[in-house]
């Protein structure tokens, strides 16, 4: 009876914590508010290259092309998102699950035909997840990438299957994205993020994949956006891309699909080579498919070559080869298109980008 007794009593202790964990928890919810971007802040580095933990969402994401040693051309991805949840940041327990870190990393190889990619996910804790304040500093277990006192960038992924240990050097200025690094994501003034873009990195390095190590080099595109707020409702998905332009100039662009069909907002900025910017709005935005691709994956239908159109500018971009979906509908929930794309002006290739279409597998819940 005693026996009894003592299995009972720890089973109804078990039970009052778990409980009460989860009172905690809903309460705790209720208490979490997030910082809201707003258009009067100034971006001050090296701090804002740093991790922003009192807005909901955050990301550095990495995208470029390498030619090996063997004269091999590829194209490669790497994310990293830090996520906060609704949890009361003040606790002080280090199991309390306040942010979770997110990665993503894929290589585009034309000689197969897909891309190879590889992701994980960890809450923030006891140093082996982290994104940290003052300056670009993400790790999840044994990937990371770093920002060291010099600017330049280094960034390790280390699986059985795909490997990559890179040095992103920036030749370039920043590109601050909207007005001073606000950028507006809708029709709405607080549809917004904090969003700014390092281009014409400078990328040396290796990488190993399929059984061989490889020497690479390249050039990148790095952005780094932070932001507390969803978008519209009426939101479908969105169609992004950056250029990396042969003379040194560089052009972003995306824009915000209706469920509907129509065009909620769109953005673009373009600088020259001598240092010149240029903004284009909603109505001077224009992202054109040419060619469609269904993903025997996920049967979606992509829009893999576009014509975009910046006021009386025009872009054509050709994919690197057609299959190159990224199914995360395990860690982000969603599956959208991420690749590796050519520039072309009159038939001429003048560039090298990366094209990102959202929304396309299903709407994003947003």
């Amino acid at each position: 009876m005693r026996y009894l007794y003592n299995k009972r009593t720890i089973l109804i202790v078990v039970l009052m914590i778990f409980c009460t964990a989860i009172v905690w928890a809903q309460q705790s919810e209720t208490k979490r508010q997030y910082t809201s971007v707003t258009p009067n802040y100034t971006l001050t580095f090296p701090k804002d290259f740093g991790a922003h933990p009192d807005f909901r969402i955050e990301w550095w994401y990495v995208t470029g092309w390498l030619e090996t040693n063997e004269q091999k051309t590829l194209g490669f991805q790497i994310t990293f998102f830090r996520s906060a949840t609704s949890h009361d940041q003040e606790n002080p327990s280090q199991f309390a699950p306040k942010h979770l870190i997110i990665a993503h990393a894929a290589i585009s190889d034309p000689s197969i035909g897909k891309i190879i990619y590889e992701e994980k996910s960890a809450r923030a804790g006891f140093d082996l997840a982290y994104a940290k304040e003052g300056d670009t500093h993400v790790k999840l277990d044994n990937w990371y990438f770093v920002r060291n006192e010099t600017g330049n960038y280094q960034t390790k992924i280390s699986t059985e299957r795909l490997s990559l240990q890179l040095s992103l050097n920036p030749t370039q200025e920043m590109m601050l994205q909207g007005k001073n690094g606000f950028s507006r994501k809708g029709p709405n003034i607080e549809q917004a993020s904090y969003y700014y873009s390092q281009p014409h990195l400078k990328v040396t390095g290796t990488i190993k994949h399929q059984n061989k190590t490889l020497t690479v080099s390249g050039h990148a595109w790095l952005d780094h956006e932070w932001s507390s707020e969803l978008l519209d409702a009426r939101a479908d998905g969105w169609d992004w891309v950056s250029m990396n332009l042969f003379d040194g100039s560089a052009l972003v662009a995306f824009q915000i699909r209706g469920k509907d069909g129509t065009k909620l907002w769109a953005y673009a900025q373009q600088r020259n080579m001598n240092g010149k910017t240029r903004f284009f709005d909603t109505e001077q935005v224009d992202f054109m498919p040419v060619r469609t691709w269904q993903s025997p994956h996920t049967n979606a239908w992509y829009p893999v070559e576009m014509r975009i159109r910046t006021s009386e500018l025009e872009w054509q971009l050709i994919p690197l080869f057609d299959d190159q979906e990224l199914d995360s509908r395990s860690s982000t929930g969603a599956a959208y298109w991420e690749g590796a794309v050519s520039i072309l002006k009159n038939q001429q290739i003048i560039g090298q980008g990366y094209l990102e279409l959202t929304g396309y597998e299903k709407s994003l819940d947003l």
